[in-house]
C-alpha cells in the first residue's frame, strides 16, 4: 500500500510503505497552484521531472536543495538543474531503467516539447518524457507527463502492464479527454488519474468528459482525486 497525493496540475507525491517519498513535476505556484504551494513537505527523496516547461520544472531546484533530493530526468535537463546548484541528479534517457531507493523507474516516450526558459532565453532541455514507476510490491504506475496520445502506449502496456495511469486531459497543450480515452484503451490500466486540467481556463478537459468517453469501451476506472487529499493505493 502506498499513499498518493495529487497537489494540482501535474504535481504528485508518492509515499512508499518504507517512508520514501517520490515527487513528480513539482510546481508550487501560489496563484496557479495554491494547494501545492501550501503543502508541507516533510521529506523528499527523489524528484522525477518529465520535461523543462515552467509548470513542471518550476519548483524542482528549491525542493531538491531543501531536502537533498535526487533529481531524475533527461540528461540535458539534469545538467541544467546541476548548473543551478543541485548536488544530486541522475540523468537518463528513454528506454532506460534505474533504481530510485526501494523502487525503480523507466523513462518512456512523450509527444510534446521541452524547452527551458531561463534568463530570457529558451534553452534546449532534452526531449519530453514520461515515467513508469516500478513499486517494490511489483505494481507499476505510468506517469505520462505532458503528451498527446501515441500508438506506442500499447508497448508500454505490453512491457510494463501499469495498473495505474496518470494522464493529462486538459487539451490545448496536451491531449484532451478524447485522446486520453484512447490512451486508456491502449494502456488498459485498472485505474486512471486525470491531471493537467483546470489550472488555466484554456485547459478545458474534465474527468467527467473522460469517463463519458470511456463508458462502454474500456474497463478503466476514472479515479478523480481531490487536490491535497492523500489516498491509499
Amino acid at each position: 500500500m502506498i499513499e498518493i497525493t495529487w497537489l494540482g496540475h501535474a504535481t504528485f507525491k508518492f509515499r512508499l510503505e518504507n517512508g520514501e517519498v517520490i515527487v513528480c513535476d513539482p510546481w508550487l505556484d501560489e496563484k496557479a497552484n495554491p494547494v501545492a504551494a501550501k503543502h508541507q513537505f516533510d521529506r523528499i527523496d527523489y524528484i522525477l521531472v518529465s520535461h523543462g516547461h515552467f509548470d513542471h520544472l518550476g519548483s524542482v531546484v528549491p525542493l531538491a536543495k531543501q531536502f537533498g533530493a535526487t533529481v531524475v530526468g533527461m540528461v540535458e535537463l539534469c545538467q541544467w538543474v546541476e548548473s543551478k546548484g543541485v548536488k544530486k541528479t541522475s540523468g537518463m534517457n528513454k528506454g532506460g531503467r534505474q533504481a530510485i531507493g526501494s523502487a525503480q523507474v523507466t523513462m518512456t516516450h512523450a509527444l510534446h516539447s521541452a524547452g527551458i526558459f531561463d534568463d530570457g532565453k529558451m534553452l534546449y532541455g532534452g526531449e519530453p518524457a514520461g515515467f513508469v514507476i516500478h513499486l517494490p510490491d511489483r505494481r507499476n504506475i505510468y506517469f505520462a507527463g505532458d503528451t498527446a496520445v501515441f500508438s506506442d502506449m500499447s508497448l508500454i502496456r505490453e512491457l510494463y502492464h501499469p495498473e495505474l495511469a496518470l494522464l493529462p486531459i486538459g487539451d490545448h497543450y496536451t491531449m484532451g479527454p478524447d485522446q486520453a480515452a484512447l490512451a486508456c484503451r491502449l494502456l488498459q490500466p485498472k485505474r486512471v488519474i486525470p491531471m493537467h486540467y483546470g489550472t488555466f481556463p484554456i485547459l478545458t478537459g474534465t474527468p467527467q468528459q473522460l469517463a463519458a468517453k470511456l463508458a462502454g469501451t474500456c474497463d478503466t476506472e476514472v479515479w478523480e482525486l481531490e487536490k491535497g487529499k492523500p489516498v491509499s493505493w
